[in-house]
């Protein structure tokens, strides 16, 4: 009597544990029925629509910005930049075949100077480097150097290869102003030191037109006028022969210019040395 109703109870209590089990296991399918109901889903987003949204709207930093800025400055100053340049070339196109011959010949010449004087430079600065004696090296250099600027300030004569350009004026048409293009054009092509007739000409020297004629630096000068030029004669020379040149201006005004090379012109003509009254050296 007592084993069956110990089964009883057991099989009691078994079917109320696989009771709730079988219950539970019956709601399962629903749940898992509305977990796996297919949602609405959204529409594919193309390559496109990503990079318009990446780029729109834009999102600058201040560094960013302040770049773009400076590009903008640096584009507009080279489109100025182009723009004048090529003015100035247009300005060359329209210019004269003479002209352009004269300034390539002045570019020329200027440039030879230059390499010129910067080879003389060179060699004083080697010779003060390897000099055994640099303090007599530097003395004997300075005298050089101031007898150079005595030629320049018109102090000391001068002797040397050059021209003598003989201007012969029988209408009296030339005038102050044409012997100062002459004398530019002289400098232009590197002469070193200058008379005229009897006057010295220096970076200061002026012409006038006075009562009686032409001065120079207060000097009356008479014509003929004679300009003994030291340089290099194969530079002065053509110079003044180019076309549109100095003799082709001179004989407009119906005067004629004579050029003779020389291997020896002699520039006796002087200037007053004169000093400052205020002005030392900072050696002293």
């Amino acid at each position: 009597m007592s084993d069956e109703h110990h089964g009883s109870a057991d099989d009691g209590r078994d079917r109320q544990q696989h009771g709730p089990a079988h219950a539970a296991h019956d709601h399962e399918p629903a749940h898992a029925a509305h977990a796996h109901e297919p949602e609405h889903a959204a529409p594919p987003v193309t390559g496109r629509q990503r990079l318009v949204a990446g780029l729109w709207p834009p999102r600058l930093s201040r560094a960013q910005l302040t770049v773009a800025v400076l590009l903008f400055v640096l584009g507009l100053g080279l489109a100025i930049q182009v723009s004048s340049t090529s003015d100035s070339g247009g300005a060359l196109r329209g210019a004269r075949k003479e002209d352009l011959v004269r300034i390539l010949t002045e570019l020329d010449n200027r440039t030879q100077r230059l390499e010129d004087e910067k080879r003389g430079l060179e060699s004083q600065r080697s010779e003060l480097e390897t000099s055994s004696n640099q303090a007599a090296e530097a003395l004997k250099q300075t005298q050089a150097k101031a007898q150079q600027l005595g030629i320049l300030a018109g102090t000391v004569a001068a002797q040397g290869p050059g021209i003598t350009l003989t201007i012969t004026d029988p209408k009296g048409g030339v005038q102050a102003d044409s012997l100062l293009d002459t004398l530019q054009e002289l400098r232009a092509a590197g002469a070193e030191a200058i008379q005229i007739n009897d006057v010295r000409v220096v970076a200061d020297t002026y012409f006038t037109e006075g009562t009686d004629g032409v001065l120079i630096d207060g000097h009356k000068v008479s014509q003929p006028y004679e300009f003994k030029v030291i340089g290099n004669p194969q530079d002065l020379e053509p110079a003044l022969n180019i076309p549109g040149g100095v003799v082709q201006t001179l004989e407009k005004e119906q005067a004629t210019a004579d050029v003779v090379r020389s291997q020896k012109i002699v520039v006796s003509a002087l200037r007053p040395s004169k000093q400052p009254d205020y002005a030392r050296s900072s050696s002293q």
